[in-house]
């Protein structure tokens, strides 16, 4: 199972990742040299400081309070739909109709 990065460690990579972005060629080149230096994944490190930037407004794409809006959306919708079902199936929403 992958290890859980505390939440300060990847917010201090990311910082250090868009703090020297220009030295490198390109994101992924950076995003190498920090994972190395801190021991974790280059792509990880890479899709953090993407999702930073979009939450930032600096790139496009959904950000993670919408991610999480989405997310709670779709679970009451499922739950709605289970109890909608269930209430089908008893009878219990012929009286209503």
């Amino acid at each position: 199972m992958p290890k859980r990065i505390p939440e300060e460690t990847k917010q201090r990579a990311i910082r250090l990742v868009l703090d020297h972005l220009d030295e490198y060629p390109n994101l992924t080149a950076a995003c190498g040299a920090v994972s190395a230096r801190l021991g974790f994944g280059t792509e990880s490190l890479r899709r953090w400081v993407r999702q930073a930037q979009v939450d930032a407004g600096d790139r496009q794409g959904v950000t993670t309070s919408e991610s999480e809006r989405i997310r709670r959306l779709e679970r009451e919708n499922r739950e709605l739909r289970e109890a909608n079902a269930m209430a089908d199936s008893t009878g219990g929403r012929n009286e209503f109709r």
